[in-house]
């Protein structure tokens, strides 16, 4: 049981909108959206709220670093809900789908936004897809997954030993990414990047963005089936990915094909670790067949 097609025998090509992930923006996909442009395909990257042209930087995480004020300095992202990232994303899907079909893609936390997108506007969306992302169906949020057996091999706290403030008080998770501690920029490293060379991950630290709102971890992001259940959807494992394991995407995709037996996913693996690069001749063939369909 699939979304009714609205765009049948528009012959338009589609336009693939990516959302990001935790503190990240749409740098994270500025050079797989050169090459699908490249190739002929429309894309946009969406900043979400407080990221982007909109991020934050405390002054006190600035050089010389202050540590201490960088624990306690005030994040305008505290306000910031799972709401106003739907609400962004949904304004892009519905300029968007003016041109043609859509397909929307998130990676890591950003698969919360596409499945809460997809709950609110299945009907314009034709197809979901999932690039090493959460997508959550039996359990509430993100944060319940962090608890599974699957979940059990995530390298995450080696990330969150960069965190320099307590999220219930602050309101943001803020990480330092320019820590002065090798220890703990060789476990981001082990974490996110995998075979990245020390170059590639010192480039990646400063594209990061240090505040992420609290609450997103906690919001409700369970797909339900009669909405975001009939978009056809797509999962593309990174099987070299050490915070979200294989044995945890695996899971969201066996969770999803038991909801929507009559919509299973189309899995797709990419040797790659969890921050891609996104601009993977393996990934990039994925979704330039994707919009191609």
């Amino acid at each position: 049981m699939t979304t009714k097609d609205t765009t049948a025998g528009d012959r338009r090509p589609p336009t693939l909108v990516f959302v990001h992930g935790t503190n990240s923006s749409s740098h994270l996909c500025s050079a797989l959206i050169t090459e699908l442009t490249l190739r002929g395909h429309r894309c946009v990257a969406v900043d979400l709220p407080g990221h982007g042209a909109e991020g934050f930087f405390p002054r006190s995480y600035q050089a010389p670093q202050d540590l201490e004020g960088l624990a306690t300095e005030p994040s305008p992202l505290a306000k910031i809900t799972i709401d106003d990232y739907v609400e962004r994303v949904v304004d892009v899907v519905r300029r968007a789908r003016r041109h043609g079909p859509v397909i929307l893609a998130g990676a890591s936390q950003g698969g919360v936004t596409v499945s809460r997108v997809g709950n609110a506007i299945p009907e314009l969306l034709d197809r979901v897809v999932y690039m090493a992302a959460y997508c959550c169906v039996d359990l509430p949020n993100m944060a319940a997954y962090l608890t599974t057996p699957e979940n059990s091999d995530s390298l995450l706290p080696l990330v969150t030993r960069a965190v320099v403030a307590d999220p219930a008080i602050l309101g943001v998770a803020r990480i330092n990414w320019r820590s002065a501690d090798p220890s703990v920029i060789d476990g981001i490293k082990q974490c996110l990047a995998g075979d990245f060379t020390d170059e590639a991950v010192s480039r990646l630290l400063n594209t990061l963005e240090p505040d992420e709102p609290a609450s997103i971890p906690l919001a409700d992001a369970r797909g339900e089936a009669h909405t975001w259940g009939r978009i056809p959807r797509t999962y593309v494992r990174f099987t070299h990915d050490r915070l979200i394991p294989p044995a945890l995407q695996d899971r969201f995709i066996t969770e999803a094909d038991r909801l929507t037996p009559d919509n299973p996913t189309d899995v797709r693996s990419v040797a790659a670790p969890h921050v891609g690069p996104f601009d993977r001749p393996e990934l990039v063939e994925i979704l330039a067949e994707l919009a191609d369909r």
